[in-house]
């Protein structure tokens, strides 16, 4: 009388493995449910993303210059080897690469003490912020314009203007008038960035700051810690992570800044960079292949960056939430 028992409970699992495999389409189901929604925004991001890129990445291997439609064909790998080969490309790459560590190095120094600043209580702190976020709300190009003439300006610039009321009060009237874009062409266009893109370090270190746990730092001051101890132990650890962050995010869109080059010295003076080297190859030489593989590196230079940024962010978010 017990077999029957007994045979009927070894038959029970089947009927529970049946009721996982009906619930698993509908798991299926449900999930495709919840992400059909986003499926016209993906559509829209490859359409308008990617499909321009695998058109410069096919043209980029091709001989098409405007100027002679007739020899236009496939031709390999030659744009890329000329871009390592051709003084002004090589000039432009180095040019770039001294602009973009000149202005993320200064801009992370520069921001992080008005970070340091700003996470001090005083009167004013709210207006003070919002003044120094300013430049980076500001369009580019009307940024580099307002450093071209309000600032640059050798006949009515801040600059030389300051420098003659210096010189008149100490009697002179034979002050200095330089032409600083002539003169030093690649400094103005790195204080004109370091400008812009300050107000973003200070907010991604100023974040940080304000998540550095309080108890800690209280602790160390009872043990008779200074501020510098404070700063070199517990701070500037605590701010690694941000500091890689602002470095890489900076790098990212420095690396492909165009507006300042062009508004300030149309690259010129060996100001040019790799995003002014496309739009010369294109729109003056006419040479579609060569400024397509020229915008394939800097594709390639600015995901390399991002990789690392996109790291940097996702461990940043392991340790909060941890």
């Amino acid at each position: 009388m017990s077999t029957p028992s007994i045979l009927g409970n070894r038959h029970a699992p089947p009927a529970v493995s049946g009721s996982a495999a009906n619930r698993a389409p509908r798991r299926n189901a449900g999930a495709w449910a919840r992400r059909a929604p986003l499926l016209p925004a993906l559509i829209f991001m490859i359409v308008v993303t990617q499909l321009p890129f695998v058109g410069t990445l096919v043209i980029s291997f091709m001989r098409w210059n405007a100027l002679d439609p007739s020899d236009k064909g496939f031709t390999g790998f030659d744009n890329y080897k000329e871009e390592f080969t051709d003084p002004q490309l090589r000039s432009a790459l180095t040019t770039t690469v001294v602009l973009t560590v000149t202005v993320v190095l200064v801009s992370l120094v520069l921001g992080l003490g008005l970070a340091l600043l700003m996470d001090r209580k005083f009167p004013g702190r709210g207006a003070v912020r919002t003044l120094l976020i300013t430049p980076f709300l500001v369009v580019p190009v009307a940024s580099a314009l307002l450093w071209k003439h309000a600032l640059y300006n050798a006949t009515y610039g801040f600059i030389n203007g300051s420098l003659t009321w210096i010189w008149s009060v100490f009697g002179s009237d034979s002050a200095p008038q330089p032409d600083w874009l002539s003169t030093s062409p690649k400094l103005a266009v790195e204080a004109s960035l370091i400008w812009q893109w300050t107000p973003f370090m200070m907010l991604i270190l100023l974040a940080g700051l304000q998540s550095r746990p309080t108890d800690v730092v209280e602790a160390a001051r009872v043990d008779g810690a200074n501020n510098w101890d404070v700063f070199r132990f517990l701070t500037l650890p605590h701010l690694r992570r941000y500091l890689e962050l602002a470095a890489l995010l900076g790098t990212v869109y420095v690396v492909q800044n165009f507006d300042a080059v062009f508004t300030l010295t149309s690259g010129g003076l060996g100001t040019a960079n790799l995003p002014y080297a496309v739009y010369s190859t294109f729109y003056e030489a006419h040479d579609y292949g060569q400024a397509s593989a020229e915008g394939v590196i800097v594709v390639i230079l600015s995901i390399l960056v991002a990789t690392f940024a996109l790291r940097s962010v996702s461990s940043l978010l392991r340790e909060e939430s941890r």
